[in-house]
C-alpha cells in the first residue's frame, strides 16, 4: 500500500498532468478555428477547379495527343503511396488512422502481385510505417519547420512527386490523409492523384459549351500539374484541420481522465491519512491503560 507522502506526490503529479493537457486543448482550440476555416475556403475552389478538369478530361477522352498526367501510363504495376500525417503527436488516433489505411492499401497492393513504393509527409507517417515497410520507402518530406501551410509548399510535394513520376518511377500515385468532419470526426481518406481522377459531376440540367484556346490537350497540359498540387493542398489544409480537432478532442478526454484520478487518488489518501491517524490513537490509548 502506497504511503501518504507517495500518495501526496502522485496527486501533485496528477494535478501538473492536467495543467498541461487543458493548456493544450485550449491552444488546440484556438488553432483549430483558423484551420477549419482554412479548410473550408479551400474546398469551393477544389471542387470548382475539379469540376473544369472533368469536363476538360471527358472531351479529350483518351486521345493520343491527350496529356501522360491524365492517361497514365498504360499500366499499373507500380504504385506510390503518399501519406500525409502530422510531424507531432498526442492527437488521438489521427496519425494511426491515416498509417493503418495506407498500410491496409499496400498490402492489398502486394497480395496482388503489385511493386509499392513510400513518400512520407510528416514524422508520424514515417514512424508508424518505418518498422514493416522499411524497404519500401523511397523518400521523406519535413514539414517541421513550417508553422503555417502554403500553397507554395503543396507545390514543393507536387514537384516531387511529378519529379518521380517523368522518371518513370510508378505507374499510379495515391495521397493519404485525413478529411475534416468535425471536432471529434475526421476520416482517413485515400485518393488518387495520377493519373487524374475527376468524381463525375451532378447533372443540374443546364448544358453550357466552352470554347478553349489554344486547345483542350495544352490546357490541360499546363493545367494538369497544377491539379496535383491542388489535391495535396487541400489534403494538407484537411489534414491541419482534422489534426488539431483529434489534438482538441484527446487532451480533452485526458483532462477528464486526470481529474477523475485526482479524485479517486484524494480519496485514497482520506481514507489512508483517517487509517493512520486512528492507529496512532490506539497506540496512545493502549500506552497509557498499560501505564
Amino acid at each position: 500500500m502506497p504511503s501518504l507522502k507517495d500518495l501526496r506526490k502522485r496527486i501533485e503529479s496528477v494535478k501538473s498532468t492536467r495543467k498541461i493537457t487543458k493548456a493544450m486543448q485550449m491552444v488546440a482550440a484556438a488553432k483549430l478555428r483558423r484551420a477549419q476555416d482554412a479548410a473550408e475556403e479551400a474546398r469551393p475552389f477544389a471542387e470548382r477547379f475539379n469540376a473544369v478538369m472533368a469536363g476538360l478530361a471527358a472531351s479529350v477522352g483518351t486521345n493520343d495527343s491527350a496529356p501522360r498526367l491524365l492517361t497514365g501510363t498504360g499500366d499499373d504495376k507500380t504504385h506510390l503511396l503518399v501519406v500525409m500525417t502530422a510531424e507531432r503527436g498526442l492527437c488521438g488516433g489521427f496519425n494511426s488512422n491515416i498509417s493503418r489505411l495506407a498500410r491496409a492499401h499496400a498490402d492489398r497492393l502486394r497480395n496482388a502481385g503489385k511493386t509499392v513504393k513510400i513518400l512520407t509527409v510528416g514524422k508520424k507517417g514515417r514512424d508508424a510505417l518505418k518498422r514493416d515497410y522499411a524497404d519500401l520507402f523511397v523518400g521523406h518530406i519535413d514539414l517541421s519547420e513550417i508553422k503555417r501551410l502554403a500553397y507554395s509548399d503543396a507545390q514543393a510535394i507536387a514537384r516531387e512527386v511529378l519529379k518521380r513520376f517523368d522518371a518513370n518511377e510508378f505507374d499510379v500515385a495515391t495521397i493519404f490523409y485525413s478529411k475534416f468532419v468535425n471536432v471529434v470526426s475526421q476520416v482517413p481518406t485515400a485518393q488518387q492523384v495520377i493519373p487524374a481522377a475527376f468524381e463525375a459531376q451532378e447533372d443540374t440540367g443546364v448544358s453550357t459549351v466552352y470554347d478553349y484556346e489554344p486547345g483542350e490537350e495544352e490546357i490541360l497540359a499546363d493545367l494538369l500539374p497544377r491539379g496535383v498540387a491542388t489535391q495535396i493542398f487541400s489534403a494538407l489544409l484537411e489534414n491541419g484541420a482534422s489534426e488539431q480537432g483529434a489534438r482538441m478532442s484527446a487532451m480533452d478526454n485526458a483532462t477528464r481522465n486526470a481529474g477523475e484520478m485526482i479524485e479517486k487518488l484524494t480519496i485514497q489518501f482520506n481514507r489512508s491519512r483517517q487509517a493512520a491517524i486512528t492507529n496512532e490513537l490506539i497506540e496512545i490509548i493502549s500506552g497509557a491503560e498499560a501505564l
